[in-house]
């Protein structure tokens, strides 16, 4: 429990708070593969997952269509559910998946508003409850479940998320590290780019364009502290504004959602020190010159 805050590096799963997206048109949807399963003499437990559909090419308003699976005909979690809807029910609905192991971080989306991981979450059970899909929150949409991750991946590369060494002896050759500087990026490296805390934080809603977000600070934060890289003064010198990294406010929905359990605020919160010792040390030099 380093922070204030009570925040450990691992805990603060997923919070209660529900995004509002307002109303929007609805339309149903019914399944029409009940028909062509099996008898098996049971009553067949649908569940209703209300969806957000938007289509580019269509003028019509964004709509939450409706659609009804068979829960005991269907995987656990909500991936497999937008999979079974696909592939039986509806070809034109669009996501983003690839792993179904919470590994690549395609399926990212806001569930029952959380933003999660499609392949991570479970189905609630009861069937008289809806399901409620959307696109990450405050993203353009390119289609349906699909965000447009142009400007997250732009900010991401903004940083050089990779090695810089200044020592040309050291180029093509192992870089060794010890155990207590390699202990140091645990929490840090396990980020998978889902934009699960970015899309959760209200500073990135409206500053998306010059705050860089917690997903990203994270990884500018885990090649700061790297004992290998030899441009940390100038990694903090690029975040010495006051958007890039000062835009937080320390709201922490960062941590509460991470689907990997980790903890973007507590990173964050270092690189503000970090930055304010680094502005402290260099100003008596530039004030003798």
């Amino acid at each position: 429990m380093a922070s204030g805050f009570g925040i450990s590096r691992t805990v603060l799963r997923k919070s209660g708070q529900r995004l509002n997206f307002g109303s929007i048109g609805k339309q149903v949807v019914r399944c029409s593969a009940n028909a062509a399963a099996p008898n098996t003499g049971r009553e067949p437990r649908l569940k209703t997952f209300s969806v957000y559909r938007w289509n580019p090419e269509g003028k019509s308003l964004p709509v939450m269509q409706k659609y009804e699976v068979d829960l005991d005909d269907c995987g656990p979690m909500v991936l497999d559910a937008l999979i079974k809807i696909k592939n039986e029910q509806d070809p034109t609905l669009a996501f983003r998946r690839s792993c179904r192991e919470g590994i690549c971080g395609s399926c990212a989306m806001n569930i029952g508003g959380i933003n999660t991981l499609a392949c991570l979450s479970r189905i609630d059970p009861n069937p008289k409850k809806s399901t409620r899909i959307y696109p990450l929150p405050h993203m353009y949409v390119v289609k349906d479940l699909v965000p447009d991750m142009n400007n997250f991946y732009a900010q991401y590369r903004s940083i050089e998320p990779f090695l810089k060494q200044k020592d040309s002896t050291k180029l093509g050759v192992e870089n060794y590290q010890s155990v207590e500087d390699r202990q140091k990026l645990d929490g840090l490296y396990e980020c998978i780019l889902c934009a699960c805390c970015s899309t959760s934080c209200p500073s990135y809603w409206w500053s998306s364009d010059k705050y860089l977000g917690p997903a990203v600070l994270m990884q500018a934060y885990r090649w700061i502290i790297d004992s290998r890289d030899e441009y940390t003064s100038e990694r903090l010198d690029k975040l010495n504004d006051p958007f890039s990294l000062y835009k937080c406010h320390t709201i922490m929905n960062c941590t509460k959602t991470c689907p990997k359990g980790l903890n973007p605020g507590l990173a964050i919160a270092e690189l503000k020190k970090m930055l304010a010792s680094h502005n402290s040390y260099k100003t008596p030099i530039a004030a003798s010159q």
